[in-house]
Protein backbone atom coordinates (compact mmCIF):
# COMPACT_ATOMS: atom_id res chain seq x y z
CA UNK A 1 0.00 0.00 0.00
CA UNK A 2 1.48 3.51 -0.91
CA UNK A 3 1.02 6.16 1.93
CA UNK A 4 0.83 9.68 0.80
CA UNK A 5 -0.53 12.86 3.02
CA UNK A 6 -2.74 13.60 0.48
CA UNK A 7 -4.75 11.65 -2.10
CA UNK A 8 -5.98 13.33 -5.13
CA UNK A 9 -8.72 11.99 -7.69
CA UNK A 10 -8.78 14.25 -10.60
CA UNK A 11 -5.50 14.61 -13.04
CA UNK A 12 -7.40 17.88 -14.25
CA UNK A 13 -6.57 22.07 -13.82
CA UNK A 14 -7.65 21.55 -9.89
CA UNK A 15 -6.54 18.31 -8.90
CA UNK A 16 -2.91 18.97 -10.79
CA UNK A 17 -2.45 22.42 -9.07
CA UNK A 18 -3.04 21.42 -5.48
CA UNK A 19 -0.70 18.61 -6.07
CA UNK A 20 1.79 21.16 -7.52
CA UNK A 21 0.97 23.70 -4.76
CA UNK A 22 0.95 20.97 -1.62
CA UNK A 23 4.28 18.88 -2.98
CA UNK A 24 6.17 22.61 -3.50
CA UNK A 25 5.38 23.02 0.52
CA UNK A 26 6.43 19.41 1.13
CA UNK A 27 3.77 17.21 1.73
CA UNK A 28 3.91 13.82 0.04
CA UNK A 29 1.01 14.04 -2.58
CA UNK A 30 -0.41 10.93 -4.84
CA UNK A 31 -2.85 12.45 -8.09
CA UNK A 32 -4.85 9.73 -9.69
CA UNK A 33 -6.57 9.92 -12.87
CA UNK A 34 -8.80 7.16 -14.67
CA UNK A 35 -7.37 8.12 -17.94
CA UNK A 36 -4.35 10.78 -18.79
CA UNK A 37 -4.04 14.21 -17.14
CA UNK A 38 -5.56 17.02 -18.25
CA UNK A 39 -7.55 15.41 -20.99
CA UNK A 40 -11.56 15.93 -19.73
CA UNK A 41 -12.92 19.23 -19.41
CA UNK A 42 -9.22 20.94 -18.33
CA UNK A 43 -8.58 20.56 -21.98
CA UNK A 44 -11.44 20.19 -23.59
CA UNK A 45 -12.67 23.91 -22.98
CA UNK A 46 -11.62 27.23 -24.64
CA UNK A 47 -9.20 28.73 -21.75
CA UNK A 48 -10.94 31.61 -21.17
CA UNK A 49 -10.33 33.98 -17.98
CA UNK A 50 -13.48 35.37 -17.42
CA UNK A 51 -13.44 37.65 -14.73
CA UNK A 52 -16.50 39.88 -14.90
CA UNK A 53 -19.79 37.51 -14.03
CA UNK A 54 -20.63 35.14 -16.22
CA UNK A 55 -23.72 35.32 -18.33
CA UNK A 56 -25.45 32.31 -17.10
CA UNK A 57 -25.32 33.96 -13.49
CA UNK A 58 -27.60 36.49 -15.20
CA UNK A 59 -30.12 35.14 -16.92
CA UNK A 60 -31.90 33.58 -13.39
CA UNK A 61 -33.10 36.16 -11.88
CA UNK A 62 -31.26 39.36 -9.80
CA UNK A 63 -30.92 36.85 -6.33
CA UNK A 64 -28.63 34.82 -8.40
CA UNK A 65 -26.84 37.44 -9.87
CA UNK A 66 -26.08 38.90 -6.11
CA UNK A 67 -24.85 35.96 -5.09
CA UNK A 68 -22.73 35.13 -7.59
CA UNK A 69 -21.50 38.64 -7.32
CA UNK A 70 -19.73 37.72 -4.15
CA UNK A 71 -17.23 35.19 -5.82
CA UNK A 72 -15.66 38.56 -7.36
CA UNK A 73 -13.03 38.44 -3.93
CA UNK A 74 -11.87 35.15 -6.04
CA UNK A 75 -11.51 36.55 -9.53
CA UNK A 76 -9.72 39.44 -7.78
CA UNK A 77 -7.02 36.91 -6.69
CA UNK A 78 -7.12 34.69 -10.24
CA UNK A 79 -6.05 37.74 -11.66
CA UNK A 80 -2.95 37.68 -9.73
CA UNK A 81 -2.30 33.64 -9.71
CA UNK A 82 -2.77 33.73 -13.63
CA UNK A 83 -0.57 37.03 -13.97
CA UNK A 84 2.02 35.21 -12.27
CA UNK A 85 1.56 31.51 -13.28
CA UNK A 86 3.97 31.33 -16.53
CA UNK A 87 7.05 32.92 -14.35
CA UNK A 88 6.51 30.42 -11.49
CA UNK A 89 6.33 27.16 -13.74
CA UNK A 90 9.04 29.00 -16.24
CA UNK A 91 6.77 28.09 -19.28
CA UNK A 92 4.78 29.83 -21.89
CA UNK A 93 1.58 28.79 -21.70
CA UNK A 94 -0.22 31.84 -24.35
CA UNK A 95 -1.46 32.98 -21.65
CA UNK A 96 -3.09 36.32 -22.78
CA UNK A 97 -4.71 39.16 -20.37
CA UNK A 98 -5.43 42.25 -23.02
CA UNK A 99 -9.11 42.75 -21.64
CA UNK A 100 -12.50 41.65 -21.92
CA UNK A 101 -15.64 42.76 -23.65
CA UNK A 102 -19.28 41.79 -22.93
CA UNK A 103 -21.25 43.48 -24.95
CA UNK A 104 -24.99 44.39 -25.18
CA UNK A 105 -27.04 45.52 -28.47
CA UNK A 106 -30.76 46.52 -26.82
CA UNK A 107 -31.84 48.67 -24.49
CA UNK A 108 -32.62 45.78 -21.99
CA UNK A 109 -29.31 44.65 -22.52
CA UNK A 110 -27.72 47.54 -21.69
CA UNK A 111 -29.94 48.19 -18.55
CA UNK A 112 -28.64 44.45 -17.24
CA UNK A 113 -24.95 44.93 -17.88
CA UNK A 114 -25.15 48.11 -15.97
CA UNK A 115 -26.66 45.90 -12.97
CA UNK A 116 -24.10 43.76 -13.38
CA UNK A 117 -20.88 46.18 -13.57
CA UNK A 118 -22.60 47.80 -10.53
CA UNK A 119 -22.20 44.30 -8.70
CA UNK A 120 -18.83 44.03 -10.03
CA UNK A 121 -17.93 47.49 -8.88
CA UNK A 122 -19.01 47.05 -5.14
CA UNK A 123 -17.16 43.80 -4.76
CA UNK A 124 -13.84 45.27 -6.00
CA UNK A 125 -13.84 44.37 -10.03
CA UNK A 126 -12.79 47.47 -12.13
CA UNK A 127 -15.29 46.86 -14.63
CA UNK A 128 -16.29 49.68 -16.62
CA UNK A 129 -19.17 50.65 -18.72
CA UNK A 130 -18.25 52.01 -22.60
CA UNK A 131 -20.96 53.26 -25.18
CA UNK A 132 -20.51 51.08 -28.64
CA UNK A 133 -18.38 53.90 -30.16
CA UNK A 134 -15.94 53.57 -27.70
CA UNK A 135 -16.03 49.42 -27.86
CA UNK A 136 -15.44 49.65 -31.30
CA UNK A 137 -12.51 52.20 -30.66
CA UNK A 138 -10.93 49.27 -28.62
CA UNK A 139 -12.31 46.54 -29.98
CA UNK A 140 -12.99 47.28 -34.23
CA UNK A 141 -13.96 44.00 -35.14
CA UNK A 142 -17.08 44.54 -33.23
CA UNK A 143 -20.30 45.16 -35.05
CA UNK A 144 -22.15 48.39 -35.37
CA UNK A 145 -25.36 46.38 -33.49
CA UNK A 146 -23.25 46.67 -30.64
CA UNK A 147 -24.76 50.09 -28.10
CA UNK A 148 -22.42 49.17 -25.20
CA UNK A 149 -19.86 47.11 -23.76
CA UNK A 150 -18.68 45.94 -19.93
CA UNK A 151 -14.67 46.16 -20.10
CA UNK A 152 -12.76 44.46 -17.93
CA UNK A 153 -8.88 45.30 -18.99
CA UNK A 154 -7.85 42.04 -16.85
CA UNK A 155 -9.71 39.37 -18.73
CA UNK A 156 -8.72 37.09 -21.54
CA UNK A 157 -7.40 33.48 -22.32
CA UNK A 158 -4.57 30.45 -21.74
CA UNK A 159 -4.09 27.37 -23.96
CA UNK A 160 -5.67 25.18 -21.81
CA UNK A 161 -4.11 22.17 -23.85
CA UNK A 162 -0.61 23.48 -22.23
CA UNK A 163 -1.78 24.70 -19.09
CA UNK A 164 -3.04 21.29 -16.93
CA UNK A 165 0.52 19.26 -18.60
CA UNK A 166 2.37 21.75 -17.40
CA UNK A 167 1.40 21.58 -13.88
CA UNK A 168 1.10 18.23 -13.62
CA UNK A 169 4.78 18.20 -15.07
CA UNK A 170 5.76 20.11 -12.36
CA UNK A 171 4.02 18.81 -9.45
CA UNK A 172 6.20 15.93 -10.55
CA UNK A 173 9.41 17.56 -10.38
CA UNK A 174 8.60 18.54 -6.79
CA UNK A 175 7.82 15.28 -5.42
CA UNK A 176 4.21 14.15 -6.86
CA UNK A 177 2.95 11.00 -7.35
CA UNK A 178 1.58 10.40 -10.56
CA UNK A 179 -0.94 7.84 -11.18
CA UNK A 180 -2.90 7.96 -15.00
CA UNK A 181 -4.89 5.88 -16.34
CA UNK A 182 -5.89 4.47 -12.92
CA UNK A 183 -9.67 4.25 -12.03
CA UNK A 184 -10.18 3.85 -9.04
CA UNK A 185 -12.71 1.41 -7.44
CA UNK A 186 -13.13 1.78 -4.19
CA UNK A 187 -12.68 4.54 -1.39
CA UNK A 188 -12.87 3.39 2.45
CA UNK A 189 -12.76 5.68 5.43
CA UNK A 190 -10.39 3.19 7.98
CA UNK A 191 -10.06 5.24 10.99
CA UNK A 192 -8.24 8.34 10.16
CA UNK A 193 -7.36 7.27 7.08
CA UNK A 194 -8.81 7.33 3.16
CA UNK A 195 -8.07 4.10 1.41
CA UNK A 196 -8.28 4.18 -2.35
CA UNK A 197 -8.22 0.74 -4.15
CA UNK A 198 -7.43 0.69 -7.99
CA UNK A 199 -7.17 -2.60 -9.97
CA UNK A 200 -3.40 -2.88 -9.25
CA UNK A 201 -2.72 -1.01 -6.02
CA UNK A 202 -4.07 0.28 -3.04
CA UNK A 203 -2.96 4.09 -1.52
CA UNK A 204 -4.06 5.80 1.71
CA UNK A 205 -3.99 9.34 2.84
CA UNK A 206 -5.21 11.60 5.97
CA UNK A 207 -6.81 13.50 3.64
CA UNK A 208 -8.43 13.21 -0.27
CA UNK A 209 -9.28 15.83 -2.54
CA UNK A 210 -12.21 14.69 -5.01
CA UNK A 211 -11.84 17.05 -8.71
CA UNK A 212 -12.64 14.72 -11.06
CA UNK A 213 -15.27 17.10 -12.62
CA UNK A 214 -18.37 15.87 -13.63
CA UNK A 215 -17.24 11.95 -12.27
CA UNK A 216 -16.97 13.70 -9.10
CA UNK A 217 -20.73 12.90 -7.93
CA UNK A 218 -19.85 9.26 -8.86
CA UNK A 219 -16.75 8.79 -6.54
CA UNK A 220 -18.23 10.54 -3.74
CA UNK A 221 -21.05 7.78 -3.54
CA UNK A 222 -18.28 5.65 -2.68
CA UNK A 223 -17.89 7.37 0.30
CA UNK A 224 -21.85 7.08 0.71
CA UNK A 225 -21.97 11.18 -0.23
CA UNK A 226 -23.82 13.24 -1.85
CA UNK A 227 -21.98 15.99 -4.10
CA UNK A 228 -25.00 18.16 -6.09
CA UNK A 229 -22.67 18.33 -9.37
CA UNK A 230 -24.44 17.86 -12.44
CA UNK A 231 -22.58 16.75 -15.96
CA UNK A 232 -23.33 19.09 -18.89
CA UNK A 233 -22.93 18.45 -22.42
CA UNK A 234 -21.52 21.76 -23.93
CA UNK A 235 -20.16 22.33 -27.79
CA UNK A 236 -16.92 24.40 -28.80
CA UNK A 237 -16.21 25.93 -32.21
CA UNK A 238 -12.45 26.44 -33.65
CA UNK A 239 -12.32 28.49 -36.96
CA UNK A 240 -9.18 28.60 -39.84
CA UNK A 241 -6.31 30.15 -38.76
CA UNK A 242 -6.06 33.90 -39.59
CA UNK A 243 -4.05 37.03 -38.91
CA UNK A 244 -4.39 38.36 -35.50
CA UNK A 245 -7.53 40.59 -34.99
CA UNK A 246 -9.34 39.83 -31.50
CA UNK A 247 -7.07 40.52 -28.97
CA UNK A 248 -9.84 40.06 -26.55
CA UNK A 249 -11.98 37.99 -24.85
CA UNK A 250 -15.71 38.90 -26.06
CA UNK A 251 -18.66 38.00 -24.29
CA UNK A 252 -22.40 38.95 -24.50
CA UNK A 253 -24.65 39.74 -21.71
CA UNK A 254 -28.05 38.87 -23.03
CA UNK A 255 -27.03 35.99 -25.86
CA UNK A 256 -24.35 33.02 -25.60
CA UNK A 257 -21.15 34.07 -26.97
CA UNK A 258 -17.54 33.55 -25.49
CA UNK A 259 -14.87 34.30 -27.95
CA UNK A 260 -11.21 35.04 -28.06
CA UNK A 261 -8.15 34.17 -30.78
CA UNK A 262 -5.56 32.04 -29.66
CA UNK A 263 -1.76 32.31 -30.39
CA UNK A 264 -2.07 30.54 -33.59
CA UNK A 265 -4.70 32.18 -35.44
CA UNK A 266 -7.74 30.04 -34.84
CA UNK A 267 -10.92 31.96 -33.29
CA UNK A 268 -12.64 30.06 -30.85
CA UNK A 269 -16.45 30.16 -30.56
CA UNK A 270 -18.76 28.64 -27.79
CA UNK A 271 -20.22 30.47 -25.10
CA UNK A 272 -22.53 27.38 -23.17
CA UNK A 273 -24.05 25.91 -26.18
CA UNK A 274 -25.64 22.40 -25.14
CA UNK A 275 -24.47 19.25 -26.48
CA UNK A 276 -26.77 15.84 -26.05
CA UNK A 277 -25.12 13.71 -23.45
CA UNK A 278 -25.35 10.32 -24.36
CA UNK A 279 -26.70 7.33 -22.42
CA UNK A 280 -25.71 4.30 -21.37
CA UNK A 281 -28.14 0.87 -21.17
CA UNK A 282 -30.03 2.06 -18.32
CA UNK A 283 -30.60 5.60 -19.35
CA UNK A 284 -28.37 7.35 -17.47
CA UNK A 285 -25.86 9.70 -18.81
CA UNK A 286 -23.18 8.04 -20.19
CA UNK A 287 -19.86 10.44 -18.86
CA UNK A 288 -17.62 7.91 -21.08
CA UNK A 289 -19.05 8.58 -24.13
CA UNK A 290 -18.66 11.99 -26.00
CA UNK A 291 -22.07 14.10 -26.09
CA UNK A 292 -23.31 14.69 -30.20
CA UNK A 293 -23.63 18.14 -31.75
CA UNK A 294 -26.83 19.75 -31.64
CA UNK A 295 -27.24 21.42 -35.27
CA UNK A 296 -28.83 24.04 -33.69
CA UNK A 297 -26.45 24.64 -30.94
CA UNK A 298 -23.60 25.21 -34.05
CA UNK A 299 -25.84 27.21 -36.13
CA UNK A 300 -26.75 29.69 -33.54
CA UNK A 301 -23.50 30.33 -31.95
CA UNK A 302 -22.08 30.89 -35.00
CA UNK A 303 -25.05 33.50 -35.58
CA UNK A 304 -24.67 35.56 -32.86
CA UNK A 305 -20.72 35.27 -33.31
CA UNK A 306 -21.18 37.15 -36.70
CA UNK A 307 -23.93 39.49 -35.33
CA UNK A 308 -21.13 40.44 -32.84
CA UNK A 309 -18.39 40.56 -35.24
CA UNK A 310 -19.22 40.44 -38.72
CA UNK A 311 -15.98 39.67 -39.85
CA UNK A 312 -16.47 35.81 -38.32
CA UNK A 313 -19.13 35.41 -41.73
CA UNK A 314 -15.42 35.57 -44.02
CA UNK A 315 -13.14 32.58 -42.14
CA UNK A 316 -13.79 28.86 -42.36
CA UNK A 317 -15.30 26.90 -39.71
CA UNK A 318 -12.59 23.77 -39.35
CA UNK A 319 -13.87 21.98 -36.09
CA UNK A 320 -16.52 21.51 -33.45
CA UNK A 321 -16.00 19.52 -30.62
CA UNK A 322 -18.16 18.25 -27.57
CA UNK A 323 -17.19 18.24 -23.49
CA UNK A 324 -18.82 17.26 -20.33
CA UNK A 325 -18.36 19.74 -17.44
CA UNK A 326 -19.86 19.91 -13.83
CA UNK A 327 -22.52 22.58 -12.73
CA UNK A 328 -23.67 22.80 -9.30
CA UNK A 329 -27.28 22.75 -8.06
CA UNK A 330 -27.04 26.64 -7.40
CA UNK A 331 -24.48 27.19 -10.25
CA UNK A 332 -21.60 27.93 -8.24
CA UNK A 333 -18.40 26.04 -7.29
CA UNK A 334 -18.29 23.67 -4.35
CA UNK A 335 -14.94 23.96 -3.21
CA UNK A 336 -13.77 22.90 0.20
CA UNK A 337 -13.90 20.53 3.65
CA UNK A 338 -17.11 18.33 3.00
CA UNK A 339 -18.28 18.47 7.17
CA UNK A 340 -19.97 15.03 6.89
CA UNK A 341 -16.54 13.58 6.68
CA UNK A 342 -13.25 15.87 7.87
CA UNK A 343 -10.24 15.39 5.73
CA UNK A 344 -12.43 14.84 2.27
CA UNK A 345 -12.46 17.83 -0.34
CA UNK A 346 -14.39 18.33 -2.63
CA UNK A 347 -13.66 20.68 -6.07
CA UNK A 348 -15.58 21.26 -8.80
CA UNK A 349 -18.69 22.94 -10.61
CA UNK A 350 -18.32 26.34 -12.96
CA UNK A 351 -15.41 28.61 -13.28
CA UNK A 352 -13.10 25.85 -12.74
CA UNK A 353 -10.76 27.04 -15.16
CA UNK A 354 -10.82 30.52 -14.28
CA UNK A 355 -10.72 30.10 -11.10
CA UNK A 356 -8.95 26.85 -10.94
CA UNK A 357 -5.27 27.88 -9.98
CA UNK A 358 -7.05 29.94 -7.75
CA UNK A 359 -9.18 27.72 -6.04
CA UNK A 360 -5.60 25.03 -5.84
CA UNK A 361 -3.73 27.12 -4.04
CA UNK A 362 -6.66 28.00 -1.37
CA UNK A 363 -7.07 24.08 -0.84
CA UNK A 364 -3.41 23.46 -0.51
CA UNK A 365 -3.65 26.14 1.96
CA UNK A 366 -6.42 24.59 4.21
CA UNK A 367 -5.52 20.97 4.00
CA UNK A 368 -1.71 22.29 5.54
CA UNK A 369 -3.90 23.79 8.12
CA UNK A 370 -4.17 27.23 7.75
CA UNK A 371 -7.58 29.16 8.14
CA UNK A 372 -8.92 30.12 4.63
CA UNK A 373 -11.98 32.20 4.87
CA UNK A 374 -11.88 33.24 0.75
CA UNK A 375 -13.56 29.83 0.10
CA UNK A 376 -16.46 29.94 2.84
CA UNK A 377 -18.48 31.53 -0.67
CA UNK A 378 -17.75 28.14 -2.40
CA UNK A 379 -17.84 26.01 0.55
CA UNK A 380 -19.78 22.38 0.29
CA UNK A 381 -21.14 23.34 3.95
CA UNK A 382 -24.48 24.75 2.39
CA UNK A 383 -25.68 21.26 1.06
CA UNK A 384 -24.92 20.02 4.14
CA UNK A 385 -28.43 19.03 4.60
CA UNK A 386 -28.15 16.09 1.84
CA UNK A 387 -25.16 14.45 3.64
CA UNK A 388 -27.48 14.53 6.85
CA UNK A 389 -28.21 11.20 7.03
CA UNK A 390 -24.81 9.89 4.60
CA UNK A 391 -21.32 9.75 5.27
CA UNK A 392 -20.09 7.22 7.95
Amino acid sequence: MRKSDVLIVGGGLIGCATAWYLAREGAKVTLLDSGDFGMGASGQNAGSLHFQLERRFLENGDALAEQAARIAALSRLAISDWSSLEADLATDLHITMNGGLMVAETAEECALLERKITRENAEGLQTRMIDGDEARQIAPYLSEAICAAGYSPDEGHADARLVTHAIAIAAAKDGTVLRPRCRVQSIEKAGRKYVISTAEEQFAASQILIACGAWSAHVAAMLNLHIPLFPVGLLMNATERVAQAVPHLVQHVGRRLSMKQTHSGNLLIGGGWPSRMALDAEGRFALYRPPAVIESSLRDNLRVAIDVAPMIATISLIRSWTGITAISADQLPIVGEIPAMPGCWVAGGGSAFTLGPTFARLIAQSMSGRKCGELEIVAPSRFSHLNSFMGQ
